[in-house]
């Protein structure tokens, strides 16, 4: 039986991690026993990538760690790590998997030999921050290509001489120069009336404004710089109306006028370098630019053209677009003649039926009917008056004894002017209708003997009648025993004979040749 199973080797029983669960616990180890750590140490090796981010490493004489410094940290530390400075370092305790080990990702860092100078310094830039004085939005833009530049600096060092070349290389400015010193008792204060002076000068002077200052020192100690961290230097670059690039010391260095200026230079020649631009590269620019409008716009033109002519295909012909008009028109040409005849005949026949009713007996009726009912009402007005004037005058009797004659013979008087009056107009309208009835009795046998068949006779057209009806087809003309063919100068009779009163009956349609 011992042979069929095998004894398990020691730490068979043993969990087994993967590599990132191990990592993954061993991260939390650290960080739960080092959640917040402050370290001393000297700076190692300082390396500043793209990303932004500071990785360094903290040293004493046995041990290294390595730290990292996030880019949102290193924005804002007060005092940026350098290689050799002593330091404390505050931050927390982690792991780095990728790599397997350990590093303090840092959140503050100062250095660790700060004296009283350092503390008057921090004292003195948080005053001035506290005032808004490093406010961003204080701060001027710079022109972008100044006519005349104002450098203050010492005119014996490397630094003017670095700022001119470049300028000479790049774009050549004028340049004005405020001598100062650059270190030492006298630093800050003719620094400060340096700025002052430049900004005092009157635009269009005999000495010309500069529209850019510079401020440059080269490197040194903090000792060597300090003169630009005095709170009159400060001042003096806060209230410049100039935009004013500070370039003091090196990359690492930064003093109190870098924080007010308006632009920081790590270096002199970097601050020519941020006063203008490159000719060459602005002229090459330039020249871009015109050619790229060139293509652009030949470019342009020619997609224009293209859609054009695109367009152009998708037009008719003009010969297309005018054939179907052409066509209606030739049409309606063709049926313009034959419905004109048409209507012309429909009209014809149309007067004929009104002209039948359109007698001289009858209006010769209504006007005796009209002339007879003003007849009766004349015959009946002047009983009625005189049956009115009776009965005024034995009212007139009657009343007689209370009345005097004199108003009663006016009123008379003007009443049978009334009357007079009232018979002339009726009289006067009785001649006027008549005379109207009359005029339109003439207009419209006038009209009657226009509209007549006589006139249409009188062109040339004839009747012809056959057994007492008018004879309109070739087939009732052969049924006909006899015809009467009427002109306009008399009757022509062809065969038997035509009743007479055929000859008064009016055309029908068809009758007329």
């Amino acid at each position: 039986m011992s042979d069929l199973i095998d004894d398990a080797p020691d730490g068979a029983n043993a969990p087994e991690f993967t590599v990132s669960e191990l990592s993954g616990a061993v991260k939390r180890v650290i960080e739960g026993e080092f959640g917040f750590v402050r370290v001393k140490g000297e700076v190692g090796r300082v390396s500043r990538p793209r990303s932004g981010h500071v990785y360094l490493d903290l040293k004493d004489d046995r041990s290294v760690i390595s730290g990292v410094m996030w880019k949102g940290t290193v924005s804002k530390l007060q005092t940026q790590p350098e290689e050799g400075m002593e330091v404390v370092a505050t931050g927390r305790l982690t792991t780095f998997p990728g790599q397997s080990k350990y590093q303090i990702v840092i959140e503050d860092i100062r250095p660790a030999g700060m004296g009283a100078l350092m503390a008057m310094l921090e004292k003195r830039k948080a005053a001035l921050q506290a005032e808004g004085l490093f406010e961003a939005g204080r701060k001027k833009p710079l022109p972008y290509l100044p006519e005349v530049i104002g450098v203050v600096t010492s005119p014996s060092g490397a630094v003017i001489r670095d700022i001119l070349h470049r300028l000479r290389e790049r774009f050549p400015r004028k340049v004005l120069i405020w001598p100062v010193a650059v270190q030492g008792a006298k630093c800050a204060p003719e620094v400060a009336r340096a700025i002052a002076g430049f900004n005092a000068l009157t635009p269009g002077g005999s000495i010309p404004r500069p529209d850019l200052l510079i401020v440059a020192r080269g490197g040194g100690s903090i000792e060597d710089l300090w003169g630009f961290n005095e709170e009159i230097v400060a001042r003096a670059a806060a209230a410049s109306e100039i935009p004013l690039i500070s370039a003091v010391g090196h990359e690492t260095d930064t003093t109190l006028i870098d924080f007010v200026s308006d632009r920081r230079a790590p270096t002199p020649t970097a601050a020519a370098e941020l006063a203008v631009p490159v000719r060459l590269e602005l002229l090459g620019w330039v020249g871009d630019m015109q050619a790229r409008l060139g293509r652009a716009l030949s470019q342009r033109l020619e997609v224009r053209g293209q859609r054009l002519r695109d367009l152009a295909r998708a037009l008719p012909r003009v010969e297309t677009l005018l054939e179907q008009p052409r066509q209606k028109v030739d049409s309606v040409g063709e049926r313009l003649g034959q419905a004109l005849i048409r209507s012309v005949q429909i009209r014809r026949v149309r007067l004929s039926e009104q002209a039948g009713s359109l007698r001289p007996a009858t209006l010769s009726m209504r006007i005796t009917q009209g002339r007879g009912r003003l007849d009766d009402r004349a015959a009946r007005l002047v009983p009625r008056l005189g049956r009115l004037v009776l009965a005024k005058r034995e009212a007139l009797g009657r009343r007689a004894d209370r009345l005097s004659m004199r108003p009663i013979q006016r009123d008379v008087a003007m009443k049978k002017e009334r009357l007079r009056d009232v018979s002339r107009r009726f009289d006067d309208a009785g001649r006027g209708q008549m005379s109207d009835l009359r005029k339109r009795l003439e207009a419209l046998d006038r009209l009657r003997e226009t509209l007549s068949y006589k006139a249409t006779l009188a062109r040339g057209y004839a009747v012809v009648r056959g057994d007492g009806h008018v004879v309109s087809t070739k087939a009732d003309a052969a049924a006909a025993s006899g015809l009467e063919i009427e002109f306009a100068d008399g009757r022509y009779k062809i065969g038997g004979a035509v009743p007479k009163k055929s000859a008064k009956k009016a055309p029908e349609q068809g009758s007329l040749f």
